[in-house]
């Protein structure tokens, strides 16, 4: 029945866009756990977006589908550049601006079709996030907390 309503191009469509809603779901609740503006909305955007441009590029163009894929690595640099604040000495969202940019890579690597290595991604991302607080030893990581620059 459903094979008859979608193609087997949609369907799989579906799929990565079901997959990259769980993985931007699952990395955006940790952000916004611990208090940052890119939380659940902005990061599985930013995976789903990723995974369209990938997709679509691939089926329209299958033989050079990395330039759309240079090009999404360039655009999110540009939005994740638009994140960082730097006031005096201290500098804000960095992490937030690298987990942009790592939700992209996710949302190019469901796309491709690669899904394990989406999924693993997602996890290490995850882990990544969480580092700090095992580093430091606290339960919680301020949102406050800013990196200084010399």
């Amino acid at each position: 029945m459903i094979a008859s309503i979608f193609s087997q191009t949609e369907l799989t469509f579906f799929f990565n866009l079901l997959l990259c809603l769980l993985a931007g779901l699952a990395i955006g609740i940790e952000r916004e756990a611990r208090g940052k503006d890119a939380g659940i909305s902005t990061h599985t955007l930013v995976i789903m977006g990723s995974m369209l441009f990938t997709y679509i590029s691939l089926q329209v163009e299958p033989d050079h589908s990395s330039r759309i894929a240079a090009q999404i690595v360039t655009g999110i640099g540009f939005l994740g550049a638009g994140l960082i604040l730097k006031k005096g000495t201290v500098v804000h969202n960095l992490t937030t601006a690298a987990s942009l940019w790592f939700a992209a890579a996710i949302g190019m690597a469901f796309g491709f079709g690669f899904y394990m290595i989406g999924f693993f991604a997602t996890v290490v991302a995850i882990i990544t996030l969480h580092i700090p607080r095992l580093v430091h030893g606290e339960s919680h990581v301020s949102p406050k907390q800013k990196v200084k620059v010399q």
